[in-house]
C-alpha cells in the first residue's frame, strides 16, 4: 500500500515538473483553502458567548454566607472558627436546590446564633469546589462539629427535619444528672446508650471525647438519631444501672440482657463503639423514609417478611413522642416481649375463656336438676360475637340427658343419707364438634317443696344460680392474663415487622396502598387527636410481599387506635386469617354515574358505550351479571400486542352493539387489582363468562389467532344463548333449569373423579414414603454398625497411638541418656588428653635433663682423662 502511494506521488510530481502551470494552480488553490478555513474558524469563535458570571443564590437578608464563586478555601476558614458548621452545596439550575433554599433559610434564621451556615456553588466551572469535588446529585448538606465531620444529612429537605438534625449535632449527648432523669431516658422504646465518666481528675476525661465522637458517628448512619447517647457523671446515678468503673459504656436493651462495651476485646474508638451499638441494639419500631427517587429501600425491607406500615403525623421538633406514636410503640414492645413472665403459655395469649350456663331438669325425676355450662376457649383473634348454642330438646337435648344420667346422676347419694344441699355430682366433657369448647355439668338433688323465695336463698353451684336458661356476660367472667398481643411474635410463624412513616411526606404511597380521604384534612390534623378514629391522620396496612397481598386497617369510629391495631395484628397472626385482601384500582366515576342514572326509571338512560371499562370496584358486579354474556379482554397500557388488538375488539363491539345480552368489557390489570381466581398469567387474554353459567367460564384458545371471525365463533359456541341454556322459568323448571342441574352434576362428577385420582396419588406417595422410610431405617442401622466399627477402630488406633507415644518417649529418654553419657565421655577424654600432654612434657623434660647430665658427665670424664 505504501509503495502504491509513493508511486502515485512520484507520478504527480513528474506531471507537475512537465507542466509548471498545474503546479502554480495547485499552490493558489491551497492558499485559498487555508484562508477560507481561517476565516470560518475566526467567525465560529465569536458565535459562542461567554458564560455569565454566577450570582447570589440566597437572598441578602438570609443569614447564610453564599460563596457563589465556589471558594472552597473560604469554607475551611469559616469552619475553623465555628463550633458547628452547616455547609450547603448546590447547583443554581437544580430544582431540588431551589426547593431546599427556602427551607435552609428558615432553619438558618432560627439557629444563626449557634451554627455557621455556608452555601457553596459547586457547579461554577472556574470554582475550586467544582474542581475538587465530584458530586452526582444536588443539593448536599454537610455538618461539622468542631473538627469532626463531615456528617452528611440524608433526610428530607424539609425545615423541621433539618432543624432537628442540626440540634442533634449541636447536642449529641444527653446529660443525665439524676436517677429520675436516667429512668426517663431509658423508658423510651428507642435504643439508648449511657456512658459513665467522672470529671473529677480532669475537665474532660480522655474517653469522653471518644464517646462524643461515637455519638456523632451514629448520626452519620441514621439522620433521625434513633439511637440516643446519654452521659452520667454521678457515681450514685451510675450505680442504678450497675456501672461502677469509670469510662464505661452501657447499652440498654429491653428483651435481652443489657451490654457493657468490652474494652478488653475491642478497641476503645468511636468507630468501634458505634459499630458495637448498631450490631447489638434492639429495634421494635423502625422509621422508613423513601428518598422519593429510584430506590430499593422499600423492596429491601419488604423482602424480609410481612411488614406493618404505619403512616402517622410526626413532628421532628417535638421533645416527646406524640401520643399516637407512643401507643404504636407500646404495641410493638408488647408484641416483641417474649418473656414467660409476661405471658405464661400459648393459651393465655391466644384464648379468652367465656362461660354460659343453662339449667336442665330431667323429666324422670323432679328432684334432679343439672347445670350445664359451656366454657369457650375462644381465640382472641376471632372477632365474631359469643353465641351460646344449646341443643333444643327435640333435637339434641336427649343426648345431654343421656349423658347426665350416665355421668352425674349415679354419683349422687340418696336423699335420705346426705343433705340435698350438699349432694352434687360433676363432670366435664368436650364438644365433639369444636376443639375450643367444653361442657361441664353439675347435678344436685333439690327439695320439691321449696318455694320461689327459698330457692333464691339456696347456695349457688360454681357461682351459677339455679335459674332458667341465661347467659353470663363476658365482662363478668374473669379473663386470663395477657392481652392477646403480648409475646405474639414468638407464638406465630407470621412474624410482623413494624415500620413508621411520616404521613405528610409519604401520602402518595399511602394512597397507592388504599388510603382514602382528603389529604389536607389528614395532614393538618392535630397529631395527638383521636377523634372518631378515622380522621386522626393515621393509616395502617400490612404488606406481605411474598404472598403478593396487603391488608388495610379498617377502623371503627368507637374503637381507639390501640384496640384497632391489636385486633388487626391478631387477625393477621391467626392460622386462618379473617382479613380480606385489599384490592386497589382506578375509580370508575362513569360507572357510578350510570348506576345512579339507571336507578331512576323515569330518567332518560345515557348512551351505552361500545366497550365497558372495568375497575376493581365494578369488576365483580359487571362480570357476574347472570343476565349477560361477558367477553372480557385483559390488557395493560405497556403491552404492545394489546394495542394491536384494540381495533378488532372495537369491531366486535360494534357488531354486537344491538344485542343486549352480550357485553364486551376490558380491564387494565396493571392498575386494577383483581381477586386471585380472576387473574391471568399473561396479556392479552380473552375470557368469556356465559350467562346463568358463570362458573363455566371459557378462555380463548392460545393457539388460535385473535381475529373477528374467530371471536364471533367463540362467542356463539360458548355463550349462554344456545338452545340448551335458556333462561329458567319462574318456577325453576324447564330446559334451562335441567341444563344447569346437568352442568352442576357433571362438575360434581369431575370433582369426585379428581378426588379419586388424588386419593390414588396420595396412596402411591404414602407407599413410596413407607418404602423410603424403611430404606432409611436400614441405612440408619448400617450407618450405626459402621459407626460402631469406626469407634472400635478409633479406640484401637488411640491405644496404638498411646503405645507408640510411650515407646517414643522411652527412646527419647534413652537417647538423652546416651547423649549425656557421650558428653561425659568427651569431657573425660579431653581431660585425659591434657593429662597425657602434661605427662609427656614432663617425661621429655626429664629425659632432656638426663641427657644433659650424661653429656656433662662425659665431658668431665673426658677432661679428667
Amino acid at each position: 500500500m505504501l509503495r502504491r502511494v509513493r508511486q502515485s506521488l512520484r507520478q504527480v510530481l513528474l506531471l507537475m515538473a512537465r507542466r509548471p502551470d498545474l503546479l502554480c494552480g495547485a499552490i493558489v488553490l491551497g492558499v485559498l483553502l487555508v484562508l477560507a478555513v481561517k476565516f470560518t474558524c475566526s467567525r465560529a469563535k465569536n458565535v459562542v458567548a461567554a458564560a455569565r458570571p454566577p450570582v447570589r443564590f440566597f437572598s441578602a437578608d438570609a443569614p447564610v454566607v453564599d460563596l457563589y464563586l465556589g471558594q472552597l478555601d473560604q469554607v475551611e476558614r469559616l469552619r475553623s472558627v465555628a463550633e458547628v458548621s452547616f455547609i450547603f452545596f448546590y447547583a443554581p439550575w437544580c430544582a431540588h436546590s431551589m426547593a431546599a433554599r427556602q427551607e435552609v433559610q428558615q432553619v438558618s434564621k432560627k439557629l444563626v446564633k449557634e451554627v455557621q451556615f455556608v452555601a457553596v456553588n459547586c457547579w461554577w466551572s472556574q470554582g475550586k469546589c467544582r474542581r475538587q469535588n465530584r458530586f452526582y446529585h444536588y443539593p448536599i448538606i454537610h455538618l461539622f462539629y468542631r473538627r469532626f465531620g463531615p456528617i452528611e444529612y440524608r433526610g428530607p429537605f424539609v425545615a423541621p427535619y433539618m432543624e432537628s438534625f442540626v440540634l442533634k449535632v449541636i447536642t449529641p449527648l444527653t446529660y443525665l444528672p439524676s436517677r429520675a432523669r436516667l429512668e426517663e431516658f431509658l423508658s423510651f422504646h428507642e435504643p439508648r446508650v449511657v456512658g459513665f465518666f467522672q470529671f473529677n481528675s480532669s475537665p474532660q476525661p480522655p474517653g469522653y471525647i471518644t464517646y462524643l465522637s461515637s455519638a456523632l458517628q451514629a448520626l452519620k448512619r441514621d439522620f433521625r438519631g434513633v439511637v440516643r447517647f446519654g452521659v452520667v457523671t454521678n457515681k450514685q446515678v451510675a450505680e442504678a444501672i450497675s456501672l461502677t468503673e469509670d469510662e464505661t459504656i452501657f447499652l440498654h436493651r429491653r428483651f435481652n440482657s443489657s451490654l457493657i462495651f468490652p474494652r478488653k476485646r475491642l478497641n476503645f474508638s468511636s468507630e468501634a463503639i458505634c459499630s458495637w451499638v448498631f450490631e447489638n441494639h434492639e429495634t421494635v419500631l423502625q422509621w422508613l423514609q423513601p428518598p422519593g427517587t429510584k430506590s430499593r429501600l422499600l423492596e429491601h425491607e419488604l423482602t424480609k417478611g410481612p411488614a406493618l406500615l404505619l403512616f402517622l403525623p410526626h413532628n421532628p421538633l417535638g421533645s416527646q413522642p406524640s401520643p399516637m406514636l407512643q401507643q404504636v410503640a407500646d404495641i410493638a414492645v408488647r408484641y416483641h416481649s417474649c418473656d414467660n413472665s409476661n405471658h405464661s403459655s400459648w393459651d393465655k395469649s391466644f384464648t379468652s375463656h367465656s362461660l354460659c350456663c343453662q339449667s336442665v331438669v330431667l323429666p324422670e325425676s323432679s328432684t334432679s336438676v343439672c347445670e350445664v355450662c359451656l366454657s369457650f376457649s375462644q381465640p382472641t383473634f376471632t372477632t365474631s360475637p359469643l353465641h351460646c348454642l344449646f341443643p333444643p330438646s327435640n333435637q339434641g337435648g336427649d343426648v345431654f340427658q343421656a349423658y347426665l344420667r350416665r355421668c352425674c346422676l349415679h354419683q349422687l347419694p340418696s336423699p335420705m343419707s346426705i343433705n340435698s344441699a350438699t349432694s352434687m355430682g360433676c363432670s366435664n366433657f368436650l364438644d365433639s364438634y369444636s376443639p375450643f369448647s367444653q361442657y361441664s355439668a353439675c347435678c344436685r338433688k333439690v327439695e320439691p317443696q321449696l318455694n320461689e323465695s327459698q330457692a333464691k336463698e339456696e347456695p349457688e353451684m360454681q357461682g351459677v344460680p339455679l335459674t332458667p336458661p341465661f347467659l353470663i356476660p363476658p365482662s363478668s367472667v374473669p379473663q386470663p392474663e395477657g392481652d392477646g398481643i403480648t409475646g405474639l411474635r414468638c407464638q406465630t410463624n407470621r412474624t410482623l415487622r413494624f415500620y413508621v412513616l411520616d404521613v405528610a411526606l409519604n401520602w402518595p404511597l399511602a394512597v397507592r396502598l388504599g388510603a382514602s380521604g382528603n389529604r389536607s384534612a389528614c395532614l393538618h390534623q392535630e397529631p395527638g387527636a383521636q377523634g372518631d378514629g378515622s380522621d386522626d391522620g393515621s393509616f395502617a396496612a400490612i404488606v406481605n410481599l411474598k404472598d403478593e397481598v396487603h391488608y388495610v386497617l379498617q377502623r371503627s369510629p368507637a374503637a381507639t387506635l390501640t384496640e384497632s391495631l391489636e385486633a388487626f395484628i391478631r387477625n393477621f397472626s391467626a392460622p386462618y386469617s379473617l382479613l380480606q385482601r385489599h384490592l386497589v384500582g382506578e375509580e370508575d366515576r362513569k360507572g357510578a354515574e350510570e348506576e345512579a342514572t339507571r336507578s331512576d326509571e323515569h330518567q332518560r338512560s345515557p348512551p351505552r358505550l361500545l366497550i365497558t371499562e372495568l375497575t376493581t370496584s365494578s369488576f365483580l358486579p359487571s362480570v357476574m351479571d347472570l343476565q349477560k354474556d361477558v367477553l372480557l379482554f385483559y390488557y395493560t397500557q405497556w403491552c404492545g400486542f394489546c394495542s394491536v388488538l384494540n381495533h378488532i375488539i372495537i369491531q366486535l363491539a360494534r357488531l354486537l352493539q344491538g344485542n343486549g345480552t352480550i357485553t364486551v368489557a376490558r380491564v387494565n390489570v396493571a392498575r386494577n387489582d383483581l381477586p386471585w381466581e380472576f387473574m391471568v398469567d399473561h396479556v392479552p387474554t380473552i375470557l368469556l363468562f356465559p350467562r346463568y353459567r358463570k362458573h363455566l367460564s371459557v378462555k380463548f384458545p392460545d393457539d388460535l389467532p385473535i381475529t373477528l371471525p374467530n371471536l364471533l365463533r367463540f362467542i356463539l359456541q360458548h355463550s349462554g344463548s344456545v338452545p340448551h341454556a335458556h333462561k329458567p322459568s319462574a318456577d325453576g323448571e324447564g330446559p334451562g333449569h335441567s341444563a344447569v342441574l346437568q352442568s352442576e352434576f357433571l362438575t360434581l362428577q369431575r370433582e369426585v373423579q379428581a378426588l379419586h385420582h388424588a386419593r390414588e396419588r396420595l396412596s402411591q406417595q404414602l407407599a413410596q414414603l413407607w418404602r423410603d422410610n424403611r430404606r432409611l431405617k436400614f441405612d440408619a442401622r448400617s450407618l450405626e454398625a459402621e459407626n460402631a466399627d469406626l469407634q472400635r477402630e478409633r479406640q484401637s488406633l488411640e491405644e496404638q497411638h498411646r503405645e507408640k507415644s510411650r515407646q517414643l518417649g522411652e527412646a527419647v529418654r534413652r537417647l538423652q541418656e546416651l547423649a549425656d553419657t557421650s558428653e561425659n565421655l568427651l569431657n573425660e577424654n579431653m581431660l585425659l588428653r591434657v593429662l597425657l600432654r602434661a605427662l609427656k612434657d614432663r617425661t621429655e623434660a626429664r629425659e632432656q635433663t638426663e641427657v644433659e647430665k650424661k653429656e656433662a658427665k662425659q665431658k668431665r670424664s673426658h677432661m679428667a682423662s
